[in-house]
């Protein structure tokens, strides 16, 4: 974060230095609305929340390093007082950034999209760190906190920000993009994620669309990347007045000759306007081949060369986690924890990467459930099962009474109730049956919604032969 006095901070988001002789105290480093993650010289942002109020923990973040608070009420130890903290970090992020942009012409780029949006990020990041300085979110700060806080995270050095934008409703990423209007925007696809918020997968494209919406005009230098295989992406260029770039099979970048390694990662070659190039992604799973396209597309957008996009697609790492974690057991078993997030189009690509991975091994799958599906909910469980079983899924192991469409459908597709597909009551059951029962050279994916919990189980499987 770039270097503000309390006076300064207090004079963008309308509040007041308190004590009054606090104006002076300087924020240097970037903001945090958890106490244990506080920065030395940073700022406190004290929110309350339906659980935790962030201003009984002010002591804490100060004795950790924070130098002041922004807070709706009076706490110990400097602060600026406002009457919402979450709109006063908004204005403060927006402040910045525009300084930022005057100063140092700081590129932002947002992306969208119902699923990948973190993964995506991830790829991006590290291959514009080779062109300079890049700052984006951790894991997936995607919404009214998390976007304002990797704003706030840039500084003078910055030359790149990526901005991930969630929204669970119309109107969200609008309000997103008044935080941190970016000059590139890239939505990566529109699924069934939150279908039970949105109404229908056209209500998701409307609330997805308003980020190409929000761009610059192209003469102006806004350029809107869409991803050409999805029929509600590619639309979106007729609500932009943006220029277009699009990747996927027939888009503007795209791949020739994948395939996967014997560790289900995609070797393929990059296709651009500019020409073609080798890259053997490290992340693993088909589904990342279309991410890093995405990625591609808007690094090549900022100036950089095909060569280097290219040799930053193949060095970069996993780095979020919980999302195709991939760790070999002592014993050669494969442990794949993708337990952050689980929609029907996720679900569809762990369950073809845990294949690829597997290859002649013997294959697990822990499943929970999917939330947020609303009215599609019980036929998309049946859908996920009945896919497990075509796919060849040895053992499926479903975990929650929420989750039994999966099982259900896995026996309706013909898998032995009992044996090939197992209905467990929770994780800990399912922790149970595998550490008897997972053999040498077996492979288990692990995935559901993250109110599941069933990092639980990936954990325990890991920690069973680390002891």
């Amino acid at each position: 974060m770039i270097a503000l006095s309390l006076e300064e901070i207090a004079s963008v988001v309308g509040g007041t230095v308190e004590p009054e002789r606090s104006a002076d105290v300087v924020v240097s480093a970037p903001a945090a609305v958890d106490s244990r993650r506080v920065h030395a010289g940073g700022l406190f942002v004290a929110v309350a929340g339906e659980h935790v109020d962030g201003h009984d923990y002010v002591g804490s973040a100060l004795a950790g390093g924070a130098v002041a608070t922004l807070a709706s009420r009076a706490v110990p130890g400097p602060h600026v007082l406002v009457e919402d903290v979450v709109a006063a970090l908004g204005r403060l992020a927006r402040a910045v950034l525009d300084r930022l942009v005057a100063a140092r012409d700081l590129q932002v780029v947002a992306l969208t999209g119902s699923s990948g949006k973190t993964s995506t990020k991830d790829l991006l990041a590290q291959v514009l760190s080779g062109a300079g300085p890049t700052v984006a979110p951790e894991g997936s700060f995607n919404n009214e906190l998390g976007v304002p806080l990797t704003v706030l995270a840039a500084d003078e050095r910055t030359r790149h920000l990526v901005v991930e934008m969630g929204a669970r409703g119309g109107g969200h990423i609008s309000d997103l993009t008044r935080i941190a209007p970016p000059r590139i925007g890239l939505v990566l696809n529109v699924g069934s994620a939150h279908a039970g918020e949105f109404g229908s997968r056209q209500d998701t494209a409307r609330a997805k669309a308003e980020l190409v919406q929000a761009l610059p005009a192209a003469d102006a230098g806004g350029v809107a990347v869409l991803n050409a295989d999805d029929p509600l992406v590619a639309a979106m260029a007729q609500v932009t007045g943006a220029r277009v770039v699009t990747f996927g099979t027939a888009g503007d970048v795209r791949a020739l000759g994948a395939d996967l390694d014997d560790r289900g990662r995609a070797r393929f070659t990059l296709v651009t306007p500019e020409g073609d190039a080798p890259v053997r992604l490290r992340v693993h799973g088909r589904h990342h081949l279309a991410n890093a396209l995405a990625a591609a597309a808007v690094a090549r957008e900022l100036g950089m060369a095909l060569a280097d996009v290219a040799a930053g697609l193949s060095a970069a790492e996993r780095v979020s986690h919980g999302r195709m974690e991939v760790v070999e057991r002592a014993d050669g078993s494969i442990v794949v924890d993708d337990a952050y997030n689980a929609n029907p189009e996720s679900m569809r690509a762990a369950l073809e990467a845990l294949q690829a991975l597997a290859r002649g091994r013997r294959s697990w799958a822990v499943l929970g459930e999917m939330r947020e599906l609303g009215a599609a909910s019980a036929d998309e469980h049946v859908a996920v099962g009945r896919l497990a079983r075509r796919l060849g899924v040895d053992r499926l192991v479903v975990v929650g009474d929420a989750a039994r469409g999966i099982h259900t459908g896995a026996v309706a597709e013909g898998a032995v109730d009992g044996e090939e597909s197992v209905l467990v009551p929770a994780a800990e059951d399912a922790l149970v049956l595998l550490r008897a029962a997972l053999g040498p050279g077996d492979v288990v994916l692990v995935k559901a919604s993250r109110a599941a919990a069933l990092e639980r189980v990936a954990t325990g499987l890991l920690e069973q032969v680390a002891t």
